[in-house]
């Protein structure tokens, strides 16, 4: 429909013989200002030296005499005009949505192949929240490009060598207690974080011992350690796989750290003297040679060690290799990754130039807690997983009287939890931080992700009540007045669209904000099903168009949609 407006606008600027500028054709914040607004007349004011009052009523005249059976009226206020759109266009926009199956799908991205990667926890370590933030980022733009039409890998870079590894075997050899198979994977693994957090405490008087462990990490020279290691590697990637499981992810590659720093080793010896160099014993690249806003960063230390910024050239090689088709790579990172970042990107687009319009890096701010409280409830650090099982233990508290039975409450309970973190984390804008507060991450009234199940849950109710009383949908049918559900149902595929464009998930998570609450406002002020209203199944279609519509936006968001809460 955007498309339309903005030819009928070009065709008046023709009939008027004014020279088309660039406009701009958007939603205005107030229904009352109509559908759709446009600049059009306040840009060509200032070109052709006229007053925009004037003029806009002037080109309104013009459009008006071309009017399409979507467009009710054009009016000009002020130097904006304003276009209405019809209730048969609305009536059709609801038809579509009930008989599309591709509604909101684009073609931005068809025939792309695209790989991203997002999550990287590392193992021997906790999954800490910044795991949990570029997984939500991640799967919900994953997702986003699948429904533009491009081929999605996942793909997953983890840690698994390096001084967190040798601090966490140093805690499990000096308490063999915390090796214990006979308990769940997840306490495994909390025992390997706390044998983690022993050998960081005990770094700076043992930092010989557990530099040794580390190197025979590397070398894999030492029986014992390799034992600890296997089992340790193994157990917190089981334990990892639980929570994407629990996230609505699953990967397709694993790339890990002690593979990608031979990879990008060589990638540096390469090219010493071309692009890297020698600087006290260390070998460099100095990036500010090729761009004053990037600095020199040690891809290889004086010690021989290759760096982040070495592996992370092995990686990015090693992605285009696995995925020769590869268009795009894209890597989703906190946002203290990207000055590095942008220094290996140019160093890798000089030695693979072809590489240089494929890589895509996209950062995000941090999570901070309401009162600047960085402890859970219960007084722990907050971990990922600990964040995920104090909001599961909130949302089981609200949900107490609920009785659908345990195995399916205790689905509803993790679903719900989950979609009050990655809603909290998708609202707003990649770059920016996050203020998780738990009491209105889990409101079911309200700027929360429950707040959308809970929507979804009830138009599911009412559905399930219209099939029982046989009332079927019908988009033909006439209400007195076009609804604010149905002036914004017909948006969804502009705001997906714009999300796909902009890799930004949280033009979807606001829209689906504003259409949950006009949709509850419609819940709230009519009878749906009903059999002695005639317009009851035009209601029934609309709530039919309204959870498909939000079902389908929760998914965009990697957010179930419970049938019932």
């Amino acid at each position: 429909m955007q498309d339309k407006i903005q030819n009928l606008i070009s065709s008046a600027l023709k009939n008027l013989e004014i020279e088309e500028v660039d406009f701009v054709v958007e939603h205005p914040e107030d229904f009352k200002n109509g559908d759709y607004s446009t600049n059009i007349a306040m840009v060509c004011a200032k070109k052709i030296k006229t007053n925009p009052k004037d003029l806009a009523e002037k080109i309104a005249n013009e459009i008006g005499k071309n009017l399409t059976k979507e467009v009710e009226k054009v009016e000009a206020v002020g130097g904006f005009i304003n276009f209405y759109l019809s209730q048969e266009f609305f009536k059709h926009s609801v038809e579509d949505i009930l008989n599309k199956k591709d509604f909101a799908e684009n073609k931005l991205h068809t025939a792309k192949n695209i790989m991203i990667e997002y999550t990287d926890p590392n193992p021997f370590k906790p999954f800490h929240i910044g795991h949990l933030m570029t997984n939500a980022i991640g799967e919900s733009i994953a997702r986003i490009l699948e429904n533009s039409g491009a081929k999605v890998s996942r793909a997953n870079y983890q840690g698994d060598v390096g001084l967190h590894v040798a601090k966490a075997v140093y805690g499990l050899l000096k308490n063999k207690k915390l090796q214990d198979d006979s308990v769940a994977t997840s306490l495994q693994a909390e025992n390997i974080g706390k044998a983690y957090a022993m050998g960081s405490e005990a770094y700076t008087e043992n930092k010989h011992e557990i530099d040794e462990i580390n190197k025979k990490v590397y070398s894999r020279s030492d029986d014992e350690i390799n034992k600890i290691y296997d089992w340790g590697l193994k157990v917190t990637m089981n334990a990892f796989e639980d929570i994407y499981d629990m996230l609505g992810t699953q990967f397709d590659f694993y790339f890990l750290e002690s593979l990608m720093a031979p990879i990008g080793e060589k990638i540096v010896r390469e090219n010493l003297g071309k692009i890297f160099e020698e600087s006290d014993d260390a070998i460099v690249f100095k990036a500010e040679k090729y761009d004053p806003k990037l600095h020199t960063r040690v891809f290889i230390t004086s010690q021989g060690l290759p760096t982040y910024e070495t592996k992370e050239l092995g990686l990015a090689k090693e992605k285009f290799k696995t995925k020769p088709d590869t268009n795009l790579s894209i890597v989703v990172t906190a946002n203290e990754q990207a000055d590095y970042m942008k220094v290996v990107a140019k160093a890798l687009s000089l030695i693979h130039p072809e590489y240089e319009n494929k890589m895509k890096h996209i950062t995000h701010g941090m999570m901070r807690f309401a009162e600047g409280k960085m402890s859970s409830r219960k007084g722990n650090v907050i971990t990922g997983e600990v964040l995920i099982n104090d909001t599961k233990n909130l949302v089981n508290e609200k949900m107490k009287d609920k009785n659908f039975g345990y195995d399916e409450n205790t689905e509803i309970v993790s679903k719900v939890a989950v979609a009050a973190i990655k809603y909290s984390i998708l609202k707003q804008s990649t770059g920016g931080d996050i203020m998780y507060d738990f009491e209105k991450s889990i409101s079911f009234e309200g700027d929360s992700g429950p707040y959308l199940q809970y929507s979804y849950a009830r138009a599911s109710s009412v559905l399930e009540k219209a099939q029982k009383e046989n009332i079927l949908p019908d988009p033909h049918v006439s209400l007195p007045e076009v609804t604010e559900v149905e002036k914004l149902l017909y948006r969804f595929p502009e705001v997906v669209r714009r999300a796909a464009e902009e890799y930004e998930p949280h033009y979807i998570a606001n829209y689906l904000i504003e259409l949950a609450r006009s949709f509850n406002s419609f819940y709230g002020n009519n009878i749906i099903v009903s059999k002695d209203d005639k317009t009851s199944s035009y209601k029934v279609a609309l709530t039919y168009a309204f959870s498909f519509v939000m079902k389908k936006g929760l998914h965009l968001l990697g957010i179930d949609a419970p049938v019932r809460m």
